[in-house]
């Protein structure tokens, strides 16, 4: 709420506000500073404020502008008006959450929060962007309207999530922000909910633990991507009044799960049962994959079963549904582009699709679907061959699907590889985003294989002609996708040591180090990183000094992550020394830098053994109730691929059987542990063999 009235007492300022509307105790904050701040008004009227420490204060621009046009945008979509006085957005230096909806004073990381027109990248300016969305939205789902106990945390998190898309896309609306939703959003949730380490959107929390162990990719990513498939069902109109219903009805007030159902049945009448058709996503863990066969009869038969990364997994979970659940099916097909829907009750064995004689047929239009689809062979060949003529959505959604249902050993790598191949002439970068994730997981597979060289040949030649398409020169009307395909493309072509590349990075970067010739603000990661992994102890030092003195946030992680690339392990071992205290790195970036040592491959070792080493250290630092803390647990495990590395895992968790708020995490990491070993047993030899057939043939 606004000052009131500021009075002069003995021992400094006392500061009166104006009474808050009903609220709930979390959303409270104060904040004593000396920030600055830039200023504006909203179209309602209320002052709108962005602050920042006095030095950084130029850098809250952007996020005044996409901020007012933002919240500007959530007004008319709610059909709400923002229900406070006044909204101050302020960047915190040291900040252990990503952000926080603070109502009338919403604080950020300064990550999250400042852009510099200077040194910012892409990537940063996306997130600001991304970041401010998702805590504006909060202003109505969360704020206004509270989930009644954190049993629906959900409710909060995963509207925000998905909404803040709609937000950044009315901003930004060149970036292709609905179709970014499947990579950022969708691609990861859907690895961690085909797993028994998941669990249900909706289920019963009790302790400060298990209330912080529910903030998670389940609850936020999950939420948001049913929602999506929510409002594609019963269309947008439908969705978006349903909405106001609810924050109307509730609005300074709490609410559950149900209520949202309610409000959207009132608009959606008989048309469908919201309830029925939501509980069966919201009660149970995990989602569905349909297998799509033919029939003698010229239809296409759809039948449904649960989908696990470990097909042998079992789980003793008993559910309402079974593990069947209500889905609203989508698909385009060779002679139209328009989506048809048929419904897949939980209740059915079986649907049937008429083949009509078209050339191919596409389920799960733009992944909008939270399920997977399996084809026939001579299905996945078809869409492989039409592939690229697909939507930028529908393209990145089969890349996906094919490499993970591959992993399950649901299809055959071959027919995942085969379908990647069109890649040697993609450009866009939502897709590039996928294939470098995918490319990425299997060379963590294959880097002790004997054909780990002819692998890298064959990322080098997939990547051969968008490197050569977008270079590294940067044109002053590249836009925002085109820089992110880019970096995307560079990084991925260095990783898989294209010697242009990794040329070109360390010859930038000597550049810039001896002779301080400017570097690009996409550029940069890639030419900080592969310079410091090709270069030399001195480089890695005077990075070092130059680190210790950089005042942005953003330029600061990038930097810290280039330290993380380097070979040399004493460097690597000194990082985490320096990081003991917080000199040099900060409380907040403690877990980052460790999780960027992991990825290093000389670094895995050093931070596991350090992490096992000094358990009691970090819990005393942290305590077992910091969600961050657990989560780092899977972050520095996930590219183990031994039983002895599982068996250490195993003694450490027996040794330390309190976890805090990382139980589920722990859970998760030796999963994905369990199912590395599985796939090495599984799969590598078949993509072995197909990688040297194709590099024999090329």
């Amino acid at each position: 709420m606004p000052v009131q009235d500021t009075v002069e007492v003995d021992d400094g300022i006392l500061v009166h506000f104006t009474e808050s509307v009903p609220m709930s105790t979390y959303l409270t904050c104060f904040i004593v500073s000396d920030f600055s701040y830039t200023g504006d008004t909203l179209m309602n009227g209320q002052e709108f404020r962005v602050y920042a420490t006095p030095e950084q204060v130029s850098k809250t621009e952007y996020a005044r502008q996409i901020g007012k046009s933002v919240i500007e945008y959530f007004i008319d979509y709610f059909d709400i008006d923002f229900p406070l006085p006044k909204l101050d957005m302020a960047a915190i230096p040291d900040f252990v959450s990503g952000a926080m909806e603070h109502w009338g004073l919403v604080t950020f990381r300064e990550t999250a929060l400042l852009y510099s027109t200077e040194i910012s990248s892409s990537a940063n300016k996306q997130r600001v962007a991304t970041v401010v969305s998702h805590e504006l939205a909060h202003s109505w789902f969360g704020n206004l309207v509270t989930m009644d106990w954190w049993n629906d945390i959900w409710l909060n998190e995963g509207f925000a999530s998905y909404i803040e898309y709609k937000g950044v896309d009315y901003a930004e609306p060149t970036w292709q922000m609905m179709d970014q939703f499947i990579i950022a959003d969708l691609h990861p949730v859907l690895i961690l909910d085909a797993t028994l380490g998941s669990h249900p959107i909706v289920q019963t929390v009790l302790t400060p633990d298990e209330i912080t162990a529910i903030f998670d990719t389940i609850s936020y990513n999950k939420g948001a991507a049913i929602l999506r498939m929510l409002e594609d069902a019963v269309n947008q109109e439908n969705f978006k009044a349903g909405v106001t219903k609810y924050l109307e009805n509730h609005q300074f007030e709490n609410a559950v799960t149900q209520d949202l159902w309610n409000a959207l049945q009132e608009i959606v009448l008989d048309e469908i049962n919201v309830t029925e058709f939501m509980n069966t996503w919201t009660m149970q863990m995990g989602y569905p994959v349909i297998d799509v066969t033919s029939d003698s009869e010229g239809n296409y038969v759809l039948k449904q079963r649960r989908y696990l990364t470990n097909p042998d997994a079992v789980d003793e979970n008993v559910t309402p549904y079974n593990y069947k659940w209500m889905i609203p099916v989508t698909y385009i097909t060779s002679d139209s582009n328009v989506p048809q829907y048929v419904w897949f009750n939980h209740t059915a064995d079986e649907v049937t699709v008429p083949k009509d004689n078209v050339d191919w047929i596409k389920f799960n239009y733009k992944q909008v679907g939270y399920y997977r689809v399996n084809y026939e062979e001579s299905d996945w060949a078809r869409l492989t061959e039409h592939i690229g003529s697909l939507s930028v959505a529908d393209k990145a959604h089969l890349l996906e699907e094919a490499f993970r249902l591959a992993q399950s050993n649901d299809i055959t790598y071959a027919i995942a590889l085969n379908l990647s191949t069109y890649m040697k002439e993609e450009i866009e970068f939502i897709p590039w985003s996928v294939l470098s994730t995918m490319m990425f997981e299997l060379n963590v597979y294959l880097a002790s294989s004997s054909i780990y060289s002819d692998f890298k040949v064959f990322v080098q030649e997939m990547v051969g002609n968008a490197y050569n398409t977008l270079t590294w020169e940067e044109d002053a009307e590249d836009d925002h996708l085109k820089r992110r395909a880019r970096t995307t493309v560079l990084n991925l072509a260095c990783a898989m040591e294209h010697q242009t590349c990794l040329t070109e990075a360390t010859q930038r970067f000597q550049n810039w180090l001896t002779n301080s010739e400017p570097l690009s603000q996409d550029l940069r990661t890639i030419i900080y990183n592969y310079g410091v992994a090709g270069g030399t102890t001195e480089n890695w030092e005077q990075m070092y000094n130059i680190f210790v003195e950089e005042k942005d946030a953003s330029e600061k992680l990038k930097l810290m992550q280039a330290l993380t690339y380097s070979t040399n392990e004493t460097l690597l071992e000194r990082l985490i020394e320096i990081a003991e205290t917080e000199e040099v790195v900060r409380g907040q970036d403690y877990f980052t830098l460790m999780q960027y040592i992991s990825e290093n491959p000389v670094g895995t070792t050093i931070v596991w053994d350090y992490v096992r080493e000094h358990w009691l250290d970090l819990v005393n630092r942290f305590g077992l109730n910091e969600r961050y803390l657990g989560r780092m647990i899977p972050s520095i495990t996930k590219s183990f691929t031994t039983t002895a590395k599982l068996e250490e895992m195993q003694n450490f968790f027996a040794e330390y059987p309190d976890a805090g708020a990382g139980e589920a995490a722990r859970v998760q990491a030796l999963e994905t542990v369990q199912n590395n070993i599985k796939w090495l047993q599984s799969n590598k030899e078949l993509v072995e063999a197909w990688i040297s057939n194709y590099i024999n043939q090329s």
